[in-house]
């Protein structure tokens, strides 16, 4: 299995664009509370590397995980999924 096929793949919204080849996307999963077992919704924000400016706030993107571009980019967007209304 070559090292492409093992990546994370993730698909968020873009909840922020102002910075240049940055996008800042939100991952929203939803867990189980360990005890009393209602589901909880959870989110967590990632800075992906967008080379063209392309996605916009309010897209939903697809990011992969890749070697670290700064100190918080490891992760790229691969395709806009969905664009904004």
């Amino acid at each position: 299995m070559n090292d492409r096929a093992r990546r994370k793949v993730r698909v968020g919204v873009v909840v922020s664009d102002a910075m240049d080849k940055t996008v800042v996307v939100r991952i929203d999963r939803q867990v189980r509370h360990p005890l009393y077992g209602k589901t909880v919704r959870r989110s967590s924000k990632l800075a992906a590397h967008d080379e063209q400016n392309d996605a916009h706030v309010g897209d939903m993107v697809r990011i992969t995980e890749t070697r670290p571009v700064s100190k918080t980019k490891r992760w790229r967007v691969v395709e806009i999924v969905e664009r904004a209304k």
